[in-house]
């Protein structure tokens, strides 16, 4: 692909598919996947129970052999769910479905994009955890020159194999480049475009719903996919890609500074004396990108304030 289109010259980036997840991705950049229906969503419920998700890109014989290498449980497609087989894409299935500690998640578009990208941190975003990643993303120092922030909606396939790009991943990218603490000056046309159409959007949840693919889904009888996909800032947790699987780090409230009032907001930090501004629910840029963030297990990463 020509450096014209590599957006090199913007800290913040969007694109689409896995073609311009490899273009757009470059040494020191955080690379964000958005797959709402259901890759991303399905991820985070995995890791807010405690699981190491491992992402495989094909859902075939190899990847029961991916998983027993893994010493990991292999989730099944969604008519596939039984007693002996209880993990699959389906949200809703892995929020009823017994906890695990590794699981290999099989899927076309955000799993084969994330397994892809070879440069650069991955994180798994959704409309459930958004606001949560923004937060992580600029308490960790991205999207400055040197360390940008790539955006990816994964999109679907039409039958011959081509991209369809989606309205759910598009707003799903959108609410996560809403919630990041990151002058506007650093954005790329592609990232301010799909930030508006997050942010223009009179109401996401029906917008979701009504989509090509959240009828595709509900007409399956998996309805309830999409309304754990449309909980809008419902997780805290920001699932990373470390030693090839997704495991959950979460921001940690910043240190309370003096005549500063601090209050919880559900699924985002609010620890600013100004209150923060809110769209569809996603906390958009409450407050400097400064504080302490960590992972479950208790291990804290200091950003710089």
């Amino acid at each position: 692909m020509s450096d014209y289109f590599g957006q090199n010259g913007y800290s913040v980036r969007f694109g689409w598919g896995p073609m311009e997840a490899m273009e757009l991705a470059s040494e020191g950049a955080c690379v964000v996947v958005v797959d709402v229906l259901s890759f991303t969503t399905a991820v985070t419920v995995a890791v807010e129970h405690g699981s190491a998700v491992f992402p495989y890109p094909w859902r075939d014989e190899s990847a029961r052999g991916f998983a027993a290498q893994h010493d990991a449980e292999l989730a099944v497609g969604r008519r596939m769910v039984d007693t002996d087989n209880p993990w699959s894409l389906s949200p809703a299935a892995l929020l009823a479905a017994p906890k695990v500690a590794r699981l290999v998640l099989p899927s076309p578009n955000g799993s084969s994009i994330a397994a892809s990208v070879r440069q650069g941190t991955v994180v798994a975003g959704c409309l459930r955890n958004a606001t949560a990643v923004g937060k992580w993303i600029g308490g960790n120092g991205y999207g400055q020159p040197g360390r940008p922030v790539v955006v990816i909606a994964a999109g679907e396939k039409w039958g011959d194999g081509s991209l369809r790009p989606c309205l759910e991943d598009l707003l799903g990218a959108g609410a996560v480049l809403a919630a990041l603490p990151v002058d506007d000056a650093h954005w790329s046309p592609e990232a301010r475009a799909a930030r508006a159409a997050f942010a223009g959007s009179t109401d996401v949840v029906r917008a979701v719903r009504d989509c090509g693919s959240g009828v595709e889904l509900s007409r399956q009888g998996f309805a309830s996919d999409v309304d754990v996909a449309v909980e809008l800032a419902a997780s805290t947790v920001v699932p990373v890609l470390t030693d090839g699987a997704f495991r959950a780090e979460r921001p940690l409230r910043p240190r309370r500074r003096a005549g500063q009032r601090c209050g919880a907001g559900r699924g985002a930090l609010r620890s600013w004396r100004r209150a923060p501004r809110r769209d569809h629910g996603v906390v958009l840029d409450d407050g400097p990108p400064s504080g302490r963030y960590g992972s479950d297990s208790g291990t804290a990463v200091w950003c710089s304030t």
